[in-house]
């Protein structure tokens, strides 16, 4: 009888990076708000989203539910050290201004609140009639 030996992988370490100055992409939409952290070269670090954050249904889209959203984002980035952040916010949804202040209410500081909510602009040209 041959005994057998389990072979062990050699574990890598993790390298913690400190990141001061990150990006924070706010997607404020209709149904959801989705907060997104992620370095200057746009590498996420971490996020959340209301419905990650617990609510479910026509509470998910809540202002509440994007400060809580926030904060909850705000938590799962401590380890990087961020100080301060370039909000992005895109969309028109309930959460807007309150994803802002959760972020805030963690104690990063705000850099600058930039608007990137796509504007229509009349579209493409449309099909042709159908003739039958």
């Amino acid at each position: 009888m041959a005994t057998t030996k389990k072979a062990t992988k050699a574990r890598k370490k993790k390298i913690k990076r400190t990141v001061p100055k990150a990006r924070v992409c706010i997607y404020a939409g209709e149904n959801n708000t989705i907060v997104t952290f992620t370095d200057l070269e746009g590498n996420k670090l971490g996020g959340a989203s209301c419905g990650g954050a617990g609510f479910r249904g026509t509470r998910k889209s809540t202002p509440y539910a994007a400060k809580v959203a926030a904060e909850k984002a705000s938590e799962s980035i401590q380890g990087f050290g961020i100080q301060s952040v370039q909000v992005e916010v895109k969309g028109l949804g309930p959460g807007r201004e309150q994803a802002i202040r959760g972020i805030q209410g963690a104690g990063i500081d705000l850099d600058a609140i930039v608007d990137r909510t796509p504007i229509a602009h009349g579209g493409c040209r449309p099909k042709k009639r159908r003739r039958v």
